[in-house]
């Protein structure tokens, strides 16, 4: 019988530790005990990436994809997984965690039934936790008022916001729609604000009424 694996995501401080234990990429580190959250084993983050910044604020700290298995005891409150084992896969950057963030939204998504906005003037709204809204017809427009959700302005003149904590992705189109820049950030983070229209401007994020 194959033993269960979790692929999560795990944060640290600036020095690569967390509380005190420096980890390094690449090797893996056995627990001898019990595994209880929040307690004792290795934590990291299984379910939406962006949580790991309720624990580790991109500001000052370093993130890394990682492999749990062994004895698992999930958090209740979150999708915080404490393990007898972990493996550190690779580091990641910021924008490397916020694009698994938005593969995670997306790939959980119901399309069929799930907010995209696709022709001019539209706008849609994610309101559930994860949610993700897409507008990308002319002006459009995207909300993701939710916990941790990702709100996505592809269109020409489209524009994008969040709640705190949230994703924003932002296109920029010259007048042949190609696509001449794009942009990704967090609500809250680098002046980005809660509740606050953005659209990209020469590759910047610029607030808009």
């Amino acid at each position: 019988m194959s033993e269960e694996v979790v692929h999560s995501i795990k944060g640290f401080d600036k020095d690569f530790k967390c509380r005190g234990f420096a980890y390094e990429i690449g090797k893996t580190y056995e627990h001898d005990g019990d595994v209880v959250v929040c307690e004792s084993g290795f934590h990291a983050i299984g379910g939406h990436p962006l949580e790991v910044l309720r624990y580790y604020p991109p500001n000052k700290s370093r993130y890394a994809r990682t492999t749990q298995g062994g004895a698992l005891a999930p958090h209740t409150e979150d999708s915080k997984i404490a393990s007898a084992r972990i493996t550190i896969d690779a580091e990641i950057k910021l924008p490397e965690l916020i694009q698994a963030a938005v593969k995670w939204v997306f790939d959980r998504a119901k399309w069929k039934e799930g907010p995209v906005a696709s022709f001019k003037n539209e706008g849609v709204t994610a309101s559930g936790d994860y949610g993700a809204a897409t507008a990308s017809g002319y002006y459009g427009a995207a909300t993701a008022s939710g916990n941790y959700g990702a709100a996505t302005a592809s269109g020409r003149d489209g524009r994008a916001k969040g709640a705190d904590g949230c994703a924003l992705f932002l296109v920029e189109r010259d007048s042949d729609w190609k696509i001449v820049n794009a942009w990704a950030g967090i609500v809250g983070r680098d002046g980005i604000k809660p509740s606050t229209w953005y659209r990209l401007k020469n590759g910047k994020p610029l607030e808009v009424e």
